[in-house]
């Protein structure tokens, strides 16, 4: 098998990570039913399960924010499935992160977040848009197959007392490893018009990650 086809293939174990990961409950119905067994949700510490990463105005478009909007059973704006997942290493050996971001992070898992609308993928997944991340640089959907952007990073080692029931999640393409850049959410998105996901330097690692850096995430079966 090829790596990208074993990428594809360890999806569903990570998503059994995933979905043991966390004793948070998510509401009833946090998905449309047509986005199967496996649809993911991933949602902020500092927020809890009710907030799941979305996209905004559920528009499969590229540029378009991800956001933190509240769980639906009728919008599919929430819908995201995890189409390729493994270590960093095999990611590494995919093309699809840096030889630096593997001597850092390649025991590590990692993934890609896709947006599949009622189901139906797209090949849009989470991401940031540029080769190189800065500070408070938003998170939007980009082609799923661009390397490093498109890549999130399962960062438990830096922040192994919540670990795993929450972690910090490091961009793909980040170029500092101390305080690596990492996603991030600013304002209660229960009131902000648009609370966009972003990326800033991890703080507090490894012992004192702020909640706004810290996520969890669950499998709807």
């Amino acid at each position: 098998m090829s790596i990208r086809g074993r990428l594809s293939a360890a999806a569903a174990t990570l998503v059994v990570f995933f979905a043991a990961s966390t004793a948070a409950s998510l509401p009833a119905s946090a998905a449309t039913p047509q986005c199967g067994p496996h649809c993911i949700q991933v949602f902020s510490a500092k927020f809890g399960p009710k907030f799941v990463e979305s996209v905004f105005l559920g528009l499969p478009v590229a540029g378009v924010p991800t956001i933190l909007a509240r769980a639906s059973s009728s919008n599919p704006a929430g819908d995201m499935i995890v189409p390729a997942a493994g270590t960093v290493s095999q990611f590494y050996a995919a093309g699809m992160v840096s030889a630096e971001v593997n001597r850092h992070y390649g025991p590590l898992n990692a993934v890609q977040i896709e947006y599949a609308p009622r189901g139906v993928r797209t090949g849009l997944c989470a991401a940031v848009a540029t080769t190189r991340p800065y500070q408070n640089q938003g998170l939007t959907l980009q082609p799923c197959q661009t390397p490093g952007r498109t890549v999130f990073i399962i960062d438990t080692a830096d922040s192994p007392a919540t670990a795993p029931t929450y972690f910090p999640i490091v961009i793909g393409n980040t170029t500092d490893f101390v305080h690596p850049f990492a996603m991030t959410i600013h304002g209660n998105p229960a009131h902000k018009l648009l609370p966009q996901i972003t990326i800033r330097h991890l703080r507090g690692n490894p012992t004192h990650v702020p909640l706004n850096q810290l996520w969890g995430a669950n499998v709807l079966n």
